[in-house]
C-alpha cells in the first residue's frame, strides 16, 4: 500500500522550525592484517544528521540548453507543469515524469499487525523540490529559441510541442563559452552564440550570468548542470591543473589546455553553486576538486547513466555474484543525433570510451577468485553516427562467461531507446537530490559542529556512468549497491533504518 505522507516515531529524531536532527548508529566493521591471519572488528559509530527542511526556489541553468537533452528536459517540465495530453499514433499520451527516480520510485516502510506492506513514494523521505517549480535557463553556442531548438532535436512529439510553442520561443539560450579544440571540427556549423574574449574573460561573463539569472529570478538555490558536447580530454598538466592557484593562473594565462567545461565548473565554484558534469570528460582536474573541497561547494560527475551502461552495470553485477566467469563484454551502438555526430570524431568518442569501459571494474576487483592476479574481462566499446536513426539509439551488447566445468555462456541483447526521453528524467533526478543533499550536514562523535559531505557528491553515483568519489575512496559501479547507498542514507536522515534486506520477523518458526 502506498503512503503518499508518513511520521517516524522515535526519541532519535527531532525537529525544531524548518530544521530536523537524526541521531543513527552506524554499524560497520573494520579488517585487521597481521601475521596471525585477518580478523574482523564489529564496530558502531555514533552519527548525527541535521537537515533544513525548506524547499527553496530553485533554478537550473543547463550548459547545452538547445541540444537534444536540454530542449527535451524543459518541454517535458512544462508539459508536465500543465498537464498536457496529446495525441500519437499509438495513441493518446499524459505528460509524465516516469524514468524519475524521484518522482517514480518507491521505499519500503514495513508492515502492519495485518501483513500489509506499506511503500512511501521516494520524493516522501524528505521535502524535495517539485520539478514543475524548477526555473530553467542556460547556455547554447547555437542561438535558436528553445522551441526551434525543439524541432529540430527531434524527440518530443509536434503534438506536445505545438501547445508549448508561446512559451519556448520565448526562451533564448545565453551565449556559449566555445572551443573548437576540444569538440569535433563538424560542431562549427551550430557556433553562432558563442562569448568572446579571452579564457578569463569568458568566465568573467560566465560567473556574471549566473549572478543575473539568480538575481532576476529571485532564486534562493541555483544549480548548473552541463549537458553539451562531449569534449576530449584535456591534457592535465603539471603547473596548470594541480592546484586551484595553477588553476586559475591557467585560465588567466589563455592556457589552451582549460576547457570550456573546466570554466563552467570553475565558475560556479567561485560563485558557490553547485555543479553536475553530464559527459565523461576530464572536467574535475585536481586543482578544480581542490578549489570545491576549499570553498565547500558540491560537484559531482560524470556522464549521465541512461540505458547501454546502466544495463551493462546491472549484468555484470549479475554474472559475477552468481558466480559465473564474465570473459568478455563487446558493447555496440549507434545514433544519429548531434552528440553521435559529435562523437565521430575520435578524440570525442575517446571520452566516452573510458567512462563507458570503467563500469565493470569494481565488480572484477572484488572477485580475486574469479579474477586472480588482475585478471579482467575483454572490454570493447564502439559507438557509430548514422544521422537516419535520430535520437533513437540502437544498442547491441554481447556478454560471454564461462561456466560450470568448461562450459560457455553467451546472452546477446539488442536495446532501442530514445536517448534524450532516457536523459532527462535522470537530470531532473540530479538537480532535485543534488539540491536536497545540500541541505543536509552530518557529524559523527569526533566533531563539534555539523559540516556538508565532502564536495564530490558522491551519493549522486546511481545516476552517472563514471562516478566521482572523493581522492582515496573506491568508485562503485554496481548499480543496486549505488540505489541501496543513497537512499539508506536518505533513510538515516529521517530516522529510519537501512535496508538490509534480512526480514528476520518472517524468517522465524512458528511457535
Amino acid at each position: 500500500m502506498l503512503a503518499n505522507e508518513f511520521s517516524v516515531d522515535s526519541q532519535n529524531v527531532t525537529i525544531k522550525g524548518e530544521e530536523m536532527v537524526s541521531k543513527y548508529d552506524y554499524h560497520t566493521s573494520h579488517v585487521v592484517a597481521s601475521a596471525d591471519g585477518i580478523k574482523i572488528v564489529p564496530e558502531t559509530k555514533k552519527f548525527e544528521f541535521k537537515t533544513n527542511l525548506h524547499v527553496p526556489k530553485t533554478g537550473v541553468m543547463l550548459i547545452g540548453w538547445g541540444g537534444n537533452n536540454g530542449t527535451t528536459l524543459t518541454s517535458g517540465v512544462y508539459a508536465n507543469k500543465h498537464g498536457l495530453v496529446w495525441d500519437t499514433k499509438r495513441g493518446e499520451v499524459k505528460a509524465n515524469y516516469h524514468g524519475s527516480l524521484t518522482q517514480c520510485g518507491t521505499t519500503y516502510l514495513g508492515q502492519d499487525e495485518k501483513g500489509t506492506t506499506y511503500v512511501a513514494p521516494f520524493k516522501a523521505l524528505l521535502p524535495m523540490v517539485n520539478p514543475n517549480d524548477l526555473i530553467i535557463g542556460g547556455w547554447d553556442i547555437s542561438k535558436l529559441n528553445i522551441y526551434e531548438s525543439a524541432r529540430r532535436a527531434h524527440v518530443m512529439e509536434p503534438a506536445m510541442l505545438i501547445q508549448l510553442k508561446d512559451e519556448l520561443e520565448k526562451m533564448h539560450p545565453l551565449p556559449a563559452v566555445f572551443d573548437l579544440n576540444f569538440v569535433a571540427p563538424n560542431q562549427k556549423d551550430r557556433a553562432d552564440n558563442v562569448i568572446p574574449g579571452n579564457k578569463w574573460e569568458q568566465l568573467e561573463t560566465v560567473r556574471k550570468q549566473m549572478r543575473d539569472f539568480k538575481e532576476q529570478n529571485k532564486l534562493e538555490k541555483l544549480i548548473i548542470l552541463w549537458t553539451a558536447n562531449t569534449e576530449r580530454y584535456c591534457e592535465v598538466k603539471e603547473g596548470v591543473h594541480m592546484t586551484p592557484e595553477q588553476l586559475l593562473q591557467a585560465i588567466k594565462n589563455n592556457d589552451p589546455e582549460i576547457s570550456p567545461s573546466t570554466i563552467y565548473a570553475t565558475a560556479a565554484i567561485l560563485e558557490h553553486i553547485p555543479y553536475i558534469n553530464g559527459s565523461p570528460q576530464n572536467t574535475f582536474v585536481p586543482g578544480l576538486i581542490q578549489l570545491a573541497e576549499r570553498e565547500d561547494v558540491a560537484i559531482m560527475g560524470d556522464d549521465f547513466k541512461t540505458g547501454q551502461t546502466k544495463f551493462k552495470s546491472v549484468m555484470a553485477d549479475f554474472l559475477i555474484s552468481s558466480g559465473l566467469k564474465l570473459t568478455a563484454v563487446v558493447s555496440y551502438n549507434h545514433l544519429g543525433n548531434n552528440d553521435g555526430l559529435n562523437l565521430d570524431f575520435e578524440k570525442c568518442f575517446r571520452s566516452k570510451q573510458i567512462s563507458k569501459s570503467s563500469v565493470i571494474d569494481d565488480m572484477v576487483g572484488y572477485n580475486p577468485i574469479l579474477y586472480p592476479n588482475g585478471e579482467h574481462p575483454d572490454h570493447v566499446v564502439v559507438i557509430k553516427y548514422v544521422p537516419s536513426v535520430g535520437d533513437s539509439k540502437r544498442a547491441l551488447d554481447e556478454y560471454d562467461s564461462d561456466i560450470f566445468c568448461g562450459g560457455k555462456n553467451i546472452i546477446s541483447v539488442h536495446n532501442t531507446c530514445e536517448d534524450s526521453l532516457l536523459a532527462a528524467p535522470l537530470m531532473l533526478d540530479l538537480i532535485i537530490l543534488m539540491e536536497l543533499f545540500t541541505r543536509v550536514e552530518l557529524k559523527d562523535e569526533t566533531m563539534k559542529e555539523f559540516h556538508h559531505m565532502n564536495a564530490v557528491y558522491s551519493v549522486l553515483s546511481f545516476l552517472l556512468k563514471a562516478p566521482r568519489t572523493p581522492t582515496g575512496t573506491p568508485v562503485i559501479n554496481s548499480l543496486f549497491q549505488q540505489r541501496a547507498c543513497m537512499e539508506n542514507i536518505l533513510r538515516a536522515t529521517r530516522g529510519l533504518q537501512p535496508l538490509n534486506n534480512m526480514h528476520l520477523e518472517w524468517k522465524m518458526p512458528k511457535q
